[in-house]
Order: C-alpha cells, then sequence, then structure tokens
C-alpha cells in the first residue's frame, strides 16, 4: 500500500525583524488509507504549525517552509500553485481546527457554510449542495438537520459547533482529515461522542487521519501510529502499542509517566522538569538535554540524528545508537535479500 501522505524533512520558519522562529524543524512521517497518526508534544512544540504548513495556510511572510518535502499522492504540495492548492485544500485534504466558534463564519448560517464547499469543489447546484448539507448534519448526528441547517453558528452547542465542523471539512469526503485538538474545551461526554463520529465516519470513508493532541488517552483510543514532537523536532515515532509499552526517548517517558492512571496508584504525578526552549535559539546539541535526567556530555554539544530501531521505530536519542547499530547489522541488505 502506498501512502497517500508523506512529510518528509519538514521545517517551517517565522523570519521576524531581530530574529528567527524555528517552529517546526524537522518532522517525517508516512499515512496510509484508513490509518490514523497522532502527532503529540507540549504547547508550542509545532504540531499545528506542522498542519498549517501541509495545507499552506500560514501567512507568507513571516512564515517560510525551508526545507522538506509534502507529497500527496506523489505529488508535492510546495511545488503547487494557489490554484492547485485551492483544488486540493478543504477538497482532498480537509482540516477540523481547534475552536469551532473562531473557525465558522458568524453572519453565515451552518448550512451556507457546508453548501459553499460542495458547491465550489463538486460543482453542484445550489439545491443539490443544500440537501448535501442537510444529510451531512444527520450523518455528525445533529437532530431535526433540516431546521438546523439555517441556524447560525452561536445557536450551536460547542459540541454541535464541532459536529458542523467535521461535516464541512467531509463534505467533499476527503482522502486525509487533519483534527487539530478536535476535543478542546469539550466536556468529557461530549469528547468520547465526537471521537466515536470520527471514528464512524473513517472506517466509512476510509480516510487517513492526522490527529494533533496533547491529550494522551485520546491518542490511545484513535492512533495507530505516533510522532513525538519538542521545541519543533519530532524526537520518536512508533506504533501505539510499542510507544506506550517501551517509550524510548526520555521526553516520552516523561510524557506518559505525567498521565493519570488508575492502574498505578501514584500519590503524586510525575512532572517533568525545566521549561521547553526557546525557539529563536539555535541548539549546539539536544533541544532536551536541560531536561532530560539521563544527559551525557555528548548530548551538549552534538545533535542526535534520527535512529532506526526495530519494528520501524524512529528515536532521536543517544541512548538509542548502540540498538541503532545492532539493528542495522541485522537487517542488513545482504543478509535479508533473497537468494538468485
Amino acid at each position: 500500500m502506498e501512502p497517500v501522505l508523506s512529510v518528509r524533512g519538514l521545517r517551517t520558519y517565522f523570519h521576524l525583524d531581530d530574529s528567527v522562529i524555528r517552529a517546526v524543524d524537522g518532522i517525517s512521517y508516512d499515512l496510509y488509507p484508513g490509518k490514523t497518526l497522532a502527532v503529540v508534544g507540549e504547547s508550542g512544540s509545532g504540531k499545528s504549525v506542522h498542519a498549517l504548513s501541509i495545507l499552506r495556510l500560514l501567512p507568507e511572510p513571516p512564515a517560510r517552509i525551508v526545507a522538506g518535502e509534502i507529497l500527496f499522492n506523489g505529488r508535492d504540495l510546495l511545488a503547487l500553485g494557489p490554484q492547485g492548492m485551492g483544488d486540493i485544500r478543504g477538497n482532498r485534504i480537509a482540516m477540523i481546527f481547534q475552536e469551532p466558534m473562531t473557525s465558522l463564519n458568524p453572519v453565515l448560517p451552518v448550512g451556507e457554510q457546508i453548501a459553499e464547499a460542495v458547491m465550489l469543489h463538486q460543482g453542484a447546484t445550489r439545491e443539490k449542495a443544500w440537501a448535501k448539507a442537510v444529510e451531512l448534519l444527520k450523518k455528525v448526528g445533529i437532530p431535526h438537520a433540516e431546521e438546523r441547517v439555517q441556524d447560525y453558528p452561536h445557536q450551536f452547542s460547542g459540541g454541535m459547533r464541532q459536529r458542523a465542523m467535521i461535516a464541512i471539512a467531509l463534505s467533499c469526503e476527503p482522502d486525509v482529515l487533519i483534527a487539530d485538538e478536535p476535543t478542546t474545551a469539550l466536556d468529557v461526554t461530549i469528547q468520547a461522542q465526537i471521537l466515536e463520529l470520527m471514528r464512524d465516519l473513517q472506517k466509512e470513508y476510509r480516510m487517513a487521519i492526522v490527529l494533533i493532541t496533547h491529550n494522551i488517552g485520546v491518542v490511545a483510543e484513535m492512533a495507530d501510529d505516533v510522532a513525538v514532537m519538542y521545541a519543533g523536532r519530532q524526537i520518536e515515532q512508533a506504533s501505539i502499542h510499542s510507544l506506550f509499552k517501551d517509550p524510548k526517548h526520555p521526553y516520552t517517558q516523561g510524557l506518559l509517566s505525567s498521565v493519570p492512571s488508575i492502574y498505578a496508584r501514584k500519590e503524586r504525578l510525575e512532572a517533568i522538569g525545566g521549561q521547553p526552549p526557546e525557539l529563536t535559539r539555535e541548539f549546539p546539541g539536544c533541544p532536551f538535554v536541560v531536561r532530560c535526567p539521563v544527559a551525557m556530555d555528548r548530548c551538549r554539544i552534538q545533535d542526535p540524528p534520527h535512529f532506526h530501531l526495530p519494528g520501524g521505530r524512529v528515536s532521536n536519542c543517544w541512548k538509542q545508537e548502540s540498538e541503532s547499530e545492532q539493528s542495522r547489522h541485522r537487517y542488513s541488505p545482504a543478509q535479508s535479500a533473497a537468494p538468485s
């Protein structure tokens, strides 16, 4: 199976008058049809900027994608002009934004905003687009859709606005759905309903999903694979089962240790000491070094590469160098080549 979306060495910087913010400083992954990749990390780690870079929604300037490739079904999105991106954005790749109240147009009925996407990308008549809007509101679980389609965003509850955002995103049956904190500011019951809705719709449309979140519980429930970001960099990637069973990077270990659990009875939750570094600084070594409990002298002076580990895992930590070497020798091309 070929990946529907491939991100290769993406770097997105913000060029200000007196500094450069390295918001995304290296992330790579493959996303396959019907699969969910969770991108996790602290606030400010570059998760949302990476997503906006895929859709080319960042203002240029000050933002600039300085390196990397974004391949959608083999096409490099960074090579497309405004018209080419307009054909893909909201059509083949859709996004659910973090705060639906600021993403929905407050002066247009919700149905109008759904129908607009259908008319723009599918060339449907207004009548057919409006019927599609009603159908989608029913599909995402909004009661009395025939009447509510005429309502404005402020007449919807928070959970219903999020459902409306999902309806807009699904209006053209996209290949890739980017969901940026889709359950933020929703109560626990509504969160569960939204996640269940996304899973059901993913199965129906066989969408690939990029799920951006800092909620480890949501990751455990939704994801197939996880990419962990810290200070703009991707520091670990693994399948969901591998990551939870045996996190490799000290930062990932700290993240998982800080999550409440009904199985591990802790008097106090563990915390990662210190603060993330400023993204305007260049790091001679690992950006996590000042907070890392197992840092070595080498970590302070030399940036670790991405070490490829067994099972398709990647870790950006010097502690995994020996395991990466063993894996490379164990699965060398000479050993794995088929006999002629």
